[in-house]
């Protein structure tokens, strides 16, 4: 999929099938159908750290392919609000931590300018942010209506069965298996939130592959002591 003119990549894994859609199914269901291009203005994504927010936003952009266009504001909002010029020019626009440019008044007029030329042209916007948008302390009172008509998601926190499934899911994915008592040791000895989780089943992947182990409790034992101990 195309993407604007900076170094940004989809990540390999951000697709629906790695995304354990548990308590969220209407809100998974809903992307999915904007993603295939069917009717509607997009929607406003919101919900707390390492919720899945920027998993469903590529998830998206990598099912619509070119018609999309993923747009990271943690990562360019140091360029200013020139970066979303031509973006019009996609069918869908997904934009990730609008929290980022709340209140900014240049990134604020060319997002209220973005949405009023996607919507001359049918197109689609998806929006993620922290909070809802009444929440969102976005200043310019014509581009806080715009928001107001999207459908608005909050994502819901998974439980630790979910945790230990959405682990499970993400290593089946990467061709792995993960008994459940492993991922239950794993998130006794992690952090439990879903980006530190994963972060270490990625260490872990690596690992494995170099010295051709399963992932029983042994071993993963053996890399987390061996990364404390290097820290």
């Amino acid at each position: 999929m195309s993407q604007l003119a900076l170094p940004l990549q989809l990540a390999d894994h951000a697709v629906f099938a790695s995304f354990l859609d548990d308590g969220n199914e209407t809100l998974v269901a809903s992307l999915q159908d904007i993603a295939n291009g069917r009717d509607g203005h997009g929607c406003w994504l919101w919900g707390g750290s390492s919720s899945g927010k920027t998993h469903l936003l590529q998830a998206v952009c990598e099912a619509a392919g070119d018609r999309a266009a993923y747009v990271p504001l943690s990562m360019i909002a140091d360029a200013g609000p020139g970066m979303l010029e031509g973006l019009a020019s996609r069918e869908l626009v997904c934009i990730d931590d609008i929290d980022v440019i709340a209140g900014e008044p240049g990134w604020e007029l060319a997002l209220f300018d973005l949405c009023n030329q996607l919507l001359d042209v049918a197109g689609q916007l998806i929006v993620s942010a922290a909070a809802a948008p009444r929440e969102c302390r976005i200043e310019l009172a014509d581009l806080q209506s715009r928001f107001s008509k999207l459908p608005v998601f909050q994502l819901n926190p998974l439980d630790d069965d979910a945790r230990v499934a959405a682990l499970q899911l993400r290593s089946r994915h990467r061709g792995l298996e993960l008994p459940d008592e492993t991922a239950g040791y794993l998130l006794k000895r992690s952090r439990r939130d879903m980006t530190s989780l994963y972060e270490v089943l990625d260490k872990l992947d690596k690992e494995a592959l170099r010295a051709k182990r399963r992932l029983t409790i042994p071993f993963v034992r053996d890399v987390l002591e061996s990364d404390t101990g290097r820290h």
